[in-house]
């Protein structure tokens, strides 16, 4: 049962999470929600374990200067922006000192080297309406259906008309899609696992992708009633299998339109199915493929590397800067959108392969590489094999400052390379997560 026990706390910092953190008069952690660095709250504890508490503020004692009043009315309630209460500017010097703290802690670099390393926090977008994609919770309430947005905690559905997050061109599609999809499933005993919607101001082009299990399912109408209530240029049906922390993809359907969603980043022209990871900040994507190419100054006659590759986002601009490209990507559907990506640009100096970056690692001497791996980061066979390659520049994008910081300990180790410049990127504000470029030159 969770303790109910109330404190009255000076909040300190932000940590790597949604929380702020506080300490007890006795040193003790206390991880608090909603909390802002410089406040004094009324902190409820929500539960009390042996070496920290998480709460949440319950009353603002003394406000710092910079909390803000959230602009999102579902703040509080919602999942989606967790930092919303913390001022823009703050935001960014948060993330910025993330960073620092993960090089130093998980790194183990010496403070000052880490905070020589590690550039101001750069803001691409605006810090709302900045995604061109969110995604729809769906559970059902006494046996009705229910869609939103994931509630704070992780449990739970929030049922909302807009999501300031989104573009604001397509800001009242929210309340189209969730209308609609509650409409199908509560005219049939439908379940969805979530409901995706991505969106392009540049492109006009807005897909509503649902994701299901295999099975029966009512296409035509979920077609006509989504179509009639968004006017979407795509419409998919994502069918998946598997336990819930190993989905794997069993199909995909087009139930109307393009069977795709096309960005423009940059002067490049993309398309992306469903299933497909993409940065849901367009104008951060095109600030990465900025200071990766800033990094690794491509030569005509070099020869470029792309790890986890994805649709393509590093893959194109590389292609046209250099006489060649090995790129490695291991989920199929990205693959499959790589492959039609360069059709499209009329790139043929790409050789795209699928599989895992280890198993399928390049057989070449690469001069330029970038690596974008998931959030688990490199694999350490993966290190020993880039820091083995005679490359002159390595760019390394990463989504996650702890496995940045083990990755470039194990480069150190490599001896090969050494981080020149660690470019914290805010792809997400009013969250706590921050996307990171490192430049990575020869020791």
């Amino acid at each position: 049962m969770a303790d109910t026990t109330a404190l009255q706390l000076a909040v300190e910092r932000m940590s790597y999470g949604p929380d702020a953190i506080a300490h007890t008069p006795e040193g003790k952690t206390v991880f608090v929600g909603g909390g802002v660095p410089g406040d004094v709250v009324q902190v409820t504890i929500d539960s009390d374990g042996p070496s920290f508490s998480k709460g949440h503020v319950a009353e603002v004692i003394e406000a710092a200067a910079d909390r803000v009043a959230p602009r999102c009315p579902y703040a509080a309630i919602c999942g989606g922006c967790p930092w919303a209460q913390l001022s823009y500017p703050a935001q960014a010097s948060a993330k910025r000192a993330g960073v620092v703290d993960a090089l130093t802690r998980i790194g183990h670099m010496p403070a000052d080297v880490s905070e020589a390393l590690v550039a101001e926090c750069v803001s691409p977008s605006e810090p709302w309406g900045y995604r061109n994609k969110i995604e729809l919770a769906f559970s059902r309430q006494s046996g009705k259906p229910l869609v939103g947005m994931h509630a704070a905690g992780g449990t739970g559905t929030v049922k909302v008309t807009s999501c300031l997050l989104l573009d604001k061109t397509y800001a009242s599609s929210v309340k189209s899609v969730a209308g609609a999809v509650s409409y199908l499933a509560g005219s049939r005993s439908l379940g969805f696992e979530r409901i995706g919607i991505r969106a392009s101001a540049r492109t006009r082009e807005l897909e509503v992708s649902l994701w299901d299990a295999p099975g029966g399912f009512p296409r035509a109408q979920a077609a006509r009633v989504i179509s009639d209530a968004t006017k979407a240029t795509s419409i998919v049906r994502v069918m998946e299998k598997g336990p819930a922390k190993a989905r794997r993809i069993a199909g995909v359907e087009a139930l109307s339109g393009s069977g795709s969603w096309g960005e423009i980043v940059g002067s490049e022209r993309m398309r992306v199915s469903a299933p497909s990871f993409f940065q849901v900040n367009t104008a951060g994507a095109e600030k990465l493929v900025e200071l990766v190419m800033d990094a690794l100054s491509p030569k005509p006659d070099d020869e470029a590397m792309d790890l986890y590759c994805g649709a393509g986002t590093f893959t194109l601009p590389l292609a046209r800067r250099t006489s060649f490209v090995s790129a490695v990507e291991s989920y199929g559907p990205a693959v499959r959108d790589l492959r039609r990506n360069l059709e499209s640009a009329r790139l043929d100096n790409v050789d795209a392969v699928g599989g895992d970056a280890g198993r399928e690692f390049p057989d070449t001497d690469a001069d330029v590489i970038v690596v974008d791996p998931p959030r688990a980061g490199l694999d350490a066979d993966v290190i020993r094999r880039l820091s083995e390659q005679p490359a002159r520049a390595i760019a390394y994008v990463s989504c996650d400052p702890a496995t940045l910081a083990r990755d470039l300990a194990r480069f150190a180790e490599a001896g090969t390379f050494r981080p020149v410049r660690v470019t914290p990127v805010d792809l997400f504000p009013q969250t706590f997560h921050v996307e990171t470029v490192t430049h990575l030159a020869r020791s």
